[in-house]
């Protein structure tokens, strides 16, 4: 049974897979994760290369919307559990390690995320005895003595 921490660490790793998919990142923690799925064996390390192609063309085909969202979901608990296993079969030592490697990938992924921004723009809006909420940096001019 893995211990809170390594689980967080697991789901953190589900997550940015799924999230580095759509990214210029994907090459290098795609090869990453396959590294660290692989252990040093070869073949493992391309067997996990095909897996996560395919995660990419799944959720390339997903589109965007709520049917992709499910997906997504689907995706981020596959890798999730696949983590976890690994995690549960390693040596204490060797788990620490791994852990390390699979923070790096999320970090990694983490700095690839594409940045959502929100751009309100009221120069043509006129406000007559209304208000204005919101949050962030904000200026508002009452005109009201002119």
């Amino acid at each position: 049974m893995l211990i809170e921490g390594l689980i967080a660490v697991a789901a953190a790793g589900g997550s940015a897979v799924v999230q580095a998919a759509g990214t210029d990142a994907w090459n290098g923690i795609r090869d990453g994760f396959a590294r660290l799925f692989g252990r040093g064996e070869p073949g493992r390390e391309q067997a996990e290369l095909e897996r996560l192609d395919q995660t990419r063309s799944v959720l390339e085909a997903a589109g965007e919307g709520e049917g992709s969202q499910r997906v997504q979901i689907a995706q981020v608990a596959r890798w999730q559990t696949r983590l976890e296993t690994l995690l549960e079969e390693l040596p204490a030592a060797e788990q620490r390690l791994v852990v390390a490697e699979l923070q790096a990938l999320v970090a990694q992924a983490e700095a690839a995320k594409p940045v959502e921004t929100v751009h309100n723009d009221f120069s043509q809006a006129s406000f007559t005895n209304s208000q204005v909420l919101g949050s962030g940096t904000m200026t508002v001019t009452n005109n009201y003595d002119k």
